[in-house]
């Protein structure tokens, strides 16, 4: 997925400005698709020059005018175009999971140590996503169209970072220290 498509899904919901767009990234969009502010304002000016999205001028009072960015009938196209297309399936590339495997080689108390970092990240995480569903979402069962699609990406993130939280529990439950170890 290309930058370009995470951005026509946020202006699909809402125009915004570039900043307005990097705060979205990093309440929302950004839990799924990393981007850093710089990155959003190069893209959008490619996005303009592709005829993607329109841009409007907003005068502010002792600013600069704002730019506020909206999908074009060009954009709406690639959106529907890009949302049709297949997914690759990813492979998962875990880097904690790795040093896990390979604990035995080396210092299994610093493992553990990063397990309980990751964990600790991950609840973290987890329960500003349980707080997003509870003041976003209190009546799931009567959501649809956009705020469903929200609410199910939403919940792909609980899941995930339920699932995570409970990975990091039992490594750390199996490396922990055990009499008669012998540790390096």
């Amino acid at each position: 997925m290309a930058l370009e498509h995470a951005l026509l899904v946020s202006l699909s919901e809402r125009a915004g400005s570039g900043y307005e767009l990097a705060r979205r990234f990093d309440k929302s969009i950004g839990y799924f698709w990393s981007a850093t502010h710089q990155q959003i304002y190069r893209v959008l000016k490619r996005m303009e020059e592709a005829g993607w999205v329109t841009v409007e001028s907003v005068a502010q009072q002792g600013k600069p005018d704002k730019k506020v960015y909206a999908v074009a009938p060009a954009g709406a196209d690639e959106l529907a175009r890009w949302i049709a297309e297949p997914v690759e399936s990813t492979p998962t590339r875990d880097e904690l999971g790795v040093k896990v495997r390979g604990a035995a080689h080396g210092d299994i108390d610093a493992v553990r140590a990063e397990v309980a970092r990751h964990r600790a990240e991950h609840a973290r995480r987890l329960e500003e996503y349980q707080l997003s569903e509870k003041k976003f979402f209190p009546v799931p069962d009567q959501l649809s169209g956009t705020a469903l699609h929200q609410y199910l990406v939403l919940r792909a993130g609980i899941r995930a970072e339920t699932g995570y939280v409970e990975w990091c529990d039992e490594v750390l439950q199996a490396l922990r220290p055990r009499k008669g170890d012998h540790r390096p």
